[in-house]
C-alpha cells in the first residue's frame, strides 16, 4: 500500500459511531432472507424495510425523523401475494418506492408525508413482465420514471413508470441468474453480474455487450460490480479458494485488472457502496460485524484501504443514505442503516474538523432530486449528467409530489369497420360502433370523475398533512 497517498488524503481519519439507543428503530420484524438483497433502503425522508407480514409481501415505511419502539400495528405497505424481494426510493421523488416480488411483479407505491391510519395496499402502478420472481431493482439516475428491474428468467426489462409500458427488453445476454446490475452516473451504460461468472457492459438502448470479462473473480460465489466516477468498475467476489476478493477494471481494457487485492476467508457477500463525490467505496459484508472502506484514486495502488467500522452484532443487511441527506454541520459524510434481527440503528462516518464552517473540499455538488432528462429523451438516445445541488445551506426535503400515471387505453383507438357484405352485416357493424361509442363516452366520464376525486383527495391529504405538521 502506498502510505504517501493514504497521507495526502483528506479522508485518511474517518470515524465511524453508531446511533445511541434512542436513535434506533426497535422491534421490527425483518424477513428471512430468500435473495442476495440488502432489504434495506433509505432517502432524506423515509426508511423501508422488508417484513414478516403472514406468508406475504410486506414492506414498512419509518419517517426518519420518528424514532425508537415500533409499534406492532404499525401500518405496512401490503400488496404483493409473495414475499418481497428488494426495494428501491425513486431518485427523483422520495415519497416515491419500487418494490420487487417472488409474485413475478414490480409495484410503485407512493408513501404520503404523514402517517397513514392503515395498511398501504393499492400500488401507483403494477408493473408485468418477467415470468420468474424479480429480484433486483433499480432506478435510472438522470431519466424520470425510468426503472430497471431484473428477474430469475434472466431478463432484464427496463420500464416507463410513468406509462407502464416496457421501453427495453434485453432477453438474450444473460444465460444464468443476473446477481447485480448498476448504472453509470448518466445512465448511458449497465454494469451486470451473472451466475455465468461473467462482468458484462451493456449499451441498453441499442441492445448489446459492449465488452465482457469472464471469471473476474473466479469463485462461484455472486459477483457485484459498481461504476467508479473514473469510469472503471469496481468488483467484489471470491477466488477459486473461496476467499474474498475485490478487484478494479478498465472497461476498454478488460484482459488485466487494474487492481486485484485478496480480503479474507469469511463466506458473506461483499456489498459494495460507492460514494462518487468522495470516491470512497464501503464494503459490508453478510454476516459480518465491519465495515471497511477504501479510497479509489488514479494512483497506483488505485485502491487505497483507509480504515474499518467495527461492532459486537453482525448485520443482516445494509441501507445506504444518499449524499443530499447527510448532516454537512457535522462534517458526515457517509451513513449506513444497519439492520439487525429486530432494529435498525444508524452508523454516521465523519471526518473531523476543527472549523464550523461548511468544509466544500468534503461536499462538492451533488446530485439533487430533479431529473435531467425525460424517459422519452432518454429512449431517444440523449444522455446527461445528473442536476447537481449544493449543500452549503444544508438539504431541505421538497413538499410532497405526487407521481402520475398515464396507461395508454386500447379503447382509445377505434378499430376498422369491416366490409359491407349485406344489408344484416351493417346493421350489426352501425349497433357495434354505436355501443362502443356508448362505452368511450361512459370511461371518459368516469375518467373525469376519478381525475376530480383524485384531486379532492389529494387537497384534504395536504390539509392532514398541515395539521399533523402543526401538532408537532
Amino acid at each position: 500500500m502506498s502510505r504517501r497517498v493514504v497521507r495526502q488524503s483528506k479522508f485518511r481519519h474517518v470515524f465511524g459511531q453508531a446511533a445511541k439507543a434512542d436513535q434506533t428503530y426497535e422491534d421490527i420484524r425483518v424477513s428471512k432472507v430468500t435473495w442476495d438483497s440488502s432489504f434495506c433502503a433509505v432517502n432524506p425522508k423515509f426508511l423501508a424495510i422488508i417484513v414478516e407480514a403472514g406468508g406475504g409481501g410486506a414492506f414498512i415505511v419509518l419517517p426518519l425523523a420518528k424514532t425508537g419502539r415500533v409499534d406492532k400495528n404499525y401500518p405496512l405497505v401490503t400488496g404483493h401475494t409473495a414475499p418481497v424481494l428488494d426495494i428501491d426510493w425513486c431518485p427523483h421523488n422520495d415519497n416515491v418506492i419500487a418494490s420487487a416480488s417472488d409474485d413475478t411483479t414490480i409495484m410503485v407505491w407512493q408513501i404520503p408525508d404523514y402517517t397513514p391510519v392503515r395498511n398501504i395496499t393499492e400500488p401507483i402502478i403494477t408493473l408485468e413482465g418477467h415470468s420468474k420472481r424479480v429480484g433486483v431493482l433499480s432506478w435510472h439516475p438522470t431519466a424520470r420514471n425510468v426503472l430497471l428491474s431484473a428477474g430469475g428468467d434472466n431478463v432484464i426489462i427496463i420500464w416507463n413508470v410513468g406509462t407502464g409500458e416496457v421501453l427495453i427488453s434485453l432477453d438474450d445476454m444473460h444465460p444464468d441468474v443476473i446477481h447485480s446490475v448498476c448504472w453509470n452516473s448518466n445512465g448511458s451504460l449497465l454494469a451486470t453480474t451473472c451466475k455465468d461468472k461473467t462482468l458484462r457492459i451493456i449499451n441498453p438502448r441499442k441492445g448489446q455487450v459492449v465488452t465482457e470479462r469472464f471469471a473476474a473473480h473466479e469463485g462461484m460465489r455472486p459477483m457485484r460490480a459498481v461504476f467508479t466516477r473514473q469510469g472503471h468498475i469496481f468488483t467484489t467476489g471470491f477466488t477459486r479458494m473461496s476467499q474474498r476478493e475485490l478487484g478494479l477494471w478498465d472497461p476498454s481494457n478488460f484482459e488485466e485488472p487494474v487492481a486485484l487485492q485478496e480480503m479474507d476467508t469469511s463466506n458473506g457477500v461483499l456489498l459494495p457502496f460507492y460514494d462518487p463525490d468522495s470516491g470512497i467505496v464501503y464494503l459490508c459484508g453478510k454476516g459480518d460485524s465491519s465495515i471497511r472502506y477504501f479510497e479509489i484514486t488514479d494512483e497506483p495502488p488505485f485502491v487505497h484501504y483507509l480504515n474499518t467500522f467495527s461492532s459486537k452484532e453482525p448485520q443482516r443487511g445494509m441501507g445506504f443514505m444518499p449524499k443530499r441527506g447527510l448532516d454537512v454541520s457535522k462534517c458526515e459524510i457517509a451513513r449506513f442503516y444497519k439492520l439487525h434481527e429486530r432494529k435498525c440503528e444508524p452508523i454516521i462516518m465523519t471526518v473531523p474538523r476543527k472549523s464550523d464552517l461548511f468544509q466544500d473540499d468534503l461536499y462538492p455538488d451533488t446530485p439533487g432530486p430533479e431529473a435531467a432528462l425525460e424517459a422519452d429523451e432518454w429512449l431517444s438516445g440523449q444522455d446527461a449528467e445528473p442536476v447537481l445541488i449544493s449543500l452549503r445551506d444544508g438539504y431541505v426535503p421538497p413538499k410532497h409530489r405526487e407521481l402520475r400515471v398515464t396507461k395508454r387505453n386500447i379503447l382509445d383507438e377505434r378499430p376498422p369497420s369491416g366490409p359491407r357484405r349485406s344489408q344484416s352485416a351493417s346493421d350489426a357493424s352501425l349497433s357495434q360502433q354505436h355501443t362502443l361509442e356508448t362505452l368511450l363516452e361512459e370511461i371518459k366520464a368516469l375518467r373525469e370523475r376519478v381525475q376530480a376525486q383524485e384531486q379532492r383527495i389529494t387537497a384534504l391529504e395536504n390539509m392532514l398533512c398541515e395539521l399533523v405538521d402543526g401538532t408537532d
